[in-house]
């Protein structure tokens, strides 16, 4: 029985707050122990600027709010070194691809989860390295996406990409964005990308606005690694990954994206499957 649980709540939510002392005053009934912890680190509102304190015994993640405070979570954990770790989301927010779970099925959930009887199988995540003039500038691992994109007001940019080394395409577009299965229902969907199940083993290209229309989403093998290269005009760019961890790119700058060489394990929802979340989130059918 998983008895060491770790409760990352919401910033600023009385929701949260609320739904985070039910749980462990639960777990106490059940002589399991429970760190409550808020999301948020860094937050400019917080007051905090240093990771959260994740205990090294933690044997589950229990993160209440939306999937921004999911991916917050699974940053903290994987940067932690706990990324075996299997998290379990509950939604708070809004759509809620990553927090499958409503508040009022969290303790049945936690009934099965806390008896093993769950399902949290590894779900891949990238990294993308940008290199300047020949140097490492900045590093970062992404569960969603990592995003090219240029400022509102600046003009189209031109991103050049090459798979293994191999010359592709170069996209003249708003920006583009690389991601996961995982991820390939957030900004991905949006810009008209495919929805990939998470099982699933690859890497999406989708551009952003494209100023041609033979400019198409791609489906790579995560095996691939792949660079993107800022033309010598570019101007306002950032690299963004998972919409929470940015860096400011200049012209010429090369984004090397490849697999991560970390997974994260997040625990499906007992009640319904994926294809059901689908068409509740999405209101098919």
């Amino acid at each position: 029985m998983l008895s060491r649980i770790v409760v990352i709540r919401k910033y600023n939510s009385p929701e949260a707050v609320a739904l985070a002392g039910e749980l462990a005053a639960w777990l106490r009934g059940r002589g399991g122990q429970a760190q409550v912890l808020e999301a948020g680190a860094g937050h400019p509102k917080s007051g905090r600027a240093r990771a959260l304190d994740l205990p090294p015994d933690c044997q589950l993640v229990v993160v209440l709010g939306g999937d921004g405070t999911m991916l917050g979570a699974v940053r903290e954990v994987v940067e932690a070194g706990l990324q075996r770790v299997p998290i379990l989301g509950v939604n708070l927010g809004g759509l809620g691809f990553l927090t499958a779970l409503a508040p009022e099925e969290l303790l049945p959930a936690m009934e099965k989860v806390l008896d093993g009887h769950f399902l949290a199988p590894p779900r891949l995540m990238i990294q993308a390295q940008v290199e300047r003039q020949g140097q490492v500038q900045k590093s970062m691992t992404a569960l969603n996406d990592v995003v090219v994109n240029k400022a509102a007001l600046a003009r189209i940019v031109d991103l050049s990409l090459a798979v293994d080394g191999q010359p592709l395409t170069t996209f003249r577009a708003d920006g583009l964005i690389i991601s996961t299965p995982t991820g390939s229902t957030a900004y991905n969907l949006s810009a008209g990308g495919p929805i990939c199940h998470p099982s699933l083993e690859c890497i999406l290209v989708t551009p952003i606005c494209s100023f041609a229309l033979s400019n198409r989403p791609l489906l790579l093998s995560p095996h691939m690694t792949l660079t993107v290269t800022l033309d010598r005009r570019a101007q306002d760019t950032t690299l963004t990954c998972d919409g929470q961890v940015g860096f400011d790119l200049v012209a010429g700058d090369r984004v090397i994206i490849s697999r991560a060489g970390k997974t994260v394990r997040l625990i499906h929802s007992p009640f319904k499957d994926y294809f059901e979340i689908l068409r509740a989130k999405l209101r098919w059918g």
